[in-house]
């Protein structure tokens, strides 16, 4: 009986929102993803083809930097996989070089589970991915999955997966500053809106799509960011931010780092991170 009514608790939504709730309010239960060479004294080169297969996922604590569980694929596949978002334990995850028939994984290393999501009927051989996000959306209270694609026209096409329904949509209302020659470099996934960074021409702009409205904005980069090189993009206290690493620093053997947030539609800059020339190689996010 005690297990049926604990099992009857644990699995409604109002308890695992509150327990969701709680671990973010406390910032609990947080921990970095990795991608790292087995020997970790060893510099690291990705794009080594001969040591790639070298290369483990794993989680690391936020506070000590320990390595805490090595993740391993959930189908047992040998092959160099990417993780492309996580939220509340879950990770998504596909191939390196996506198609459109890549498969894509939800899973949760924790508890050793994963969903496949099911194969679109919207696409098919003529479309390319560009991108692929994933995060909860808070206001629709479910996991979603973006990948934005483009077809063999250049036209460009949004896709959006819903956890809960188990389905993709794709979206039909594409706004007219889309409809052009464009490129993406990077991007991030906060609070259910998929953030962009792209370049159309000269232009640099940052492409937010938020994943329950199904609503686009477009906010363009402040003037100081001309390349998408040494571009960092990532939240700080619940703002989209960007981080460039480009300019010289005014203090002799220091380097700094370049620091926008976005308030109200607009960029504010912030007071850059400088830190001595030999210390790193670039920034890659932000800690609490």
């Amino acid at each position: 009986c005690t297990c049926k009514s604990w099992c009857d608790l644990i699995g409604c939504l109002s308890f695992v929102s509150a327990h969701l709730n709680r671990n973010v309010t406390k910032h609990a239960h947080v921990y970095l993803l990795c991608l790292h060479h087995l020997n970790f004294e060893r510099p690291d080169d990705i794009g080594d083809p001969y040591v790639k297969h070298e290369f483990r996922w794993s989680l690391f604590s936020d506070g000590t930097f320990e390595q805490c569980l090595k993740l391993g694929h959930p189908l047992g596949s040998t092959e160099h996989y990417v993780i492309y978002g996580s939220s509340n334990g879950l990770v998504c995850i596909s191939d390196e070089i996506l198609n459109f028939d890549s498969p894509i994984h939800i899973w949760n290393p924790s508890v050793r589970k994963f969903r496949t999501t099911p194969t679109s009927t919207n696409i098919n051989t003529k479309f390319s991915i560009v991108s692929l996000q994933f995060g909860f959306h808070p206001g629709v209270n479910d996991c979603k999955a973006v990948r934005v694609m483009r077809t063999n026209k250049g036209a460009v096409a949004i896709e959006v997966y819903s956890l809960r329904t188990d389905s993709w949509k794709m979206i039909e209302a594409i706004p007219p500053w889309l409809k052009c020659t464009w490129k993406h470099h990077k991007g991030t996934f906060f609070n259910g809106v998929a953030y962009n960074f792209i370049e159309k021409g000269p232009i640099f702009s940052v492409m937010s799509f938020d994943s329950g409205s199904e609503e686009f904005e477009e906010f363009i980069a402040p003037d100081a960011i001309f390349r998408p090189m040494e571009l960092c993009m990532d939240v700080y206290k619940e703002q989209l931010c960007l981080l460039l690493d480009f300019y010289p620093c005014e203090e002799e053997d220091m380097d700094k780092v370049d620091f926008w947030v976005l308030q109200e539609n607009r960029w504010k800059q912030l007071c850059p991170f400088v830190y001595p020339s030999d210390y790193y190689d670039g920034a890659i996010g932000i800690s609490i």
